[in-house]
């Protein structure tokens, strides 16, 4: 009796045919990728470079490693610590004024109403406008004191109650950070709005029919239920406001230059001080460097909540 042994030939590792079959899958992203980190790293990298150097362009023959010299100034001069004292207030003013009133609008917008639609899209419009349009609509056609919007409604009320002529104000020189962030909050709203309008919309029905079924008023829903629905979303609006308004530079170059003095000065608009005024690359580099630093923090954050979102509506 003969026995014939057959030998099977092995099947090649399955987690080599999935790495292939990932990388495969990843192709058509390899040529975007390497734009992306052309555009984006390399001159990053540049950026880092010239913030190690003393460089002015006045002397452009006279250039010097300063190693972290740069970043030292950043810290510890004056007009840059009043840059991100006011960078601070500008966006921790415009982000939480703009997501108020963007709840606010959000709230009645998820109701049923004839004109609905040309409701939303006319509090969508001044995201649509360009901010530098924006910043020029508010400087003149509001604030200006000759012909500004809000001069000429004081008056009429004036002399409605008998004055012959209100009070002239220039609202910039007056109140330069109000008048900035007055600007930003309208421009702003209405992303901050969108965010929140699509987490109503997500909203589960069931849960508001049992509230009201349980005998819960308006108010108590949205304190109990729509607040803690929205919770993950009013975060989104805050991290990914937090990001586009600490790069504002329009504005403040458009309405007061960073003036009177530096009082609206925030660190987009000194760095282009420090780049094109002073000419010294370095430091305006190093600053741009602990700017992007702060911004990637927040960016962070974002992406994280971002996740915790797309998770949420995966398991819902």
């Amino acid at each position: 009796m003969t026995t014939t042994v057959t030998t099977e030939r092995p099947a090649p590792p399955v987690r080599s045919l999935d790495t292939r079959a990932r990388w495969l899958r990843r192709a058509p992203l390899l040529p975007a990728l390497a734009f992306t980190v052309v555009v984006t790293q390399i001159p990053f990298l540049a950026t880092l470079v010239i913030s190690s150097l003393n460089w002015n362009i006045l002397t452009p023959g006279d250039r010097s490693f300063a190693w972290l010299s740069n970043y030292q100034f950043v810290f510890t001069d004056d007009r840059l610590r009043a840059a991100v004292i006011n960078t601070v207030v500008l966006t921790a003013s415009v982000v939480l004024v703009s997501m108020l009133l963007g709840l606010g609008l959000a709230v009645l917008l998820d109701r049923r109403f004839p004109g609905r639609g040309v409701a939303r899209t006319l509090l969508i419009a001044p995201f649509l406008i360009m901010p530098v349009a924006s910043a020029l609509l508010w400087k003149h056609a509001l604030y200006n004191p000759a012909y500004g919007l809000l001069d000429g409604v004081l008056n009429a009320l004036w002399q409605a109650f008998g004055a012959s002529h209100g009070p002239t104000i220039d609202w910039i020189s007056a109140s330069p950070m109000v008048s900035v962030v007055a600007s930003l909050v309208w421009q702003w709203t209405p992303f901050m709005m969108l965010i929140l309008l699509a987490g109503l919309s997500a909203q589960p029905a069931d849960v508001l029919e049992a509230a009201r079924i349980d005998g819960a008023g308006g108010l108590q829903t949205f304190r109990y239920v729509t607040l803690p629905h929205l919770r993950r979303y009013l975060e989104l609006s805050v991290l990914l406001g937090s990001i586009y308004v600490l790069q504002t530079f329009d504005a403040v170059f458009t309405i007061t230059q960073g003036g009177p003095g530096t009082a609206t000065t925030n660190l987009p608009y000194e760095i282009y001080l420090t780049m094109f005024r002073k000419y010294e690359y370095g430091q305006a580099a190093a600053a741009g460097v602990v700017v992007v630093a702060g911004t990637m923090i927040v960016a962070t954050f974002a992406l994280r909540v971002m996740s915790s979102l797309f998770r949420a509506e995966v398991h819902r």
